[in-house]
């Protein structure tokens, strides 16, 4: 297996790199999406189906989220790619995380405040 190195400026070198910033920015558009669609106009039609398909698109947007900082983690440690665009993807992973720890943790620090 190459080393690669690539410099700070560059774009990713490996294809671990690739995905973890392609994943990236499917999370970013599927967010976008959220927030400004889903969010904005929450009355779309009916609304049976968004009981069935967000539930599936918000799990999909976070593992997008999960996914792409392991694999930019997996490109930097193991694989030494070291481009911009790769550090970048740890921001969506450390998003998902905290709003996850938030979710488990919030209901047993603060009784009250479950729902």
């Amino acid at each position: 297996m190459t080393t690669h190195s690539a410099r700070f400026i560059e774009r990713p070198h490996t294809r671990t790199g690739w995905w973890a910033v392609w994943l990236m920015v499917a999370f970013a558009a599927m967010f976008l999406v959220n927030m400004f669609v889903f969010m904005a106009f929450p009355s779309l039609g009916d609304g049976a189906w968004q009981q069935t398909v967000l539930p599936f698109y918000g799990i999909a947007m976070l593992a997008c989220g999960l996914v792409s900082g392991a694999l930019g983690l997996v490109a930097i440690s193991y694989q030494h790619d070291r481009s911009w665009l790769v550090w970048l993807t740890i921001l969506p992973m450390a998003w998902v995380v905290f709003m996850l720890i938030g979710e488990f943790l919030v209901p047993l620090i603060f009784p009250e405040l479950a729902h």
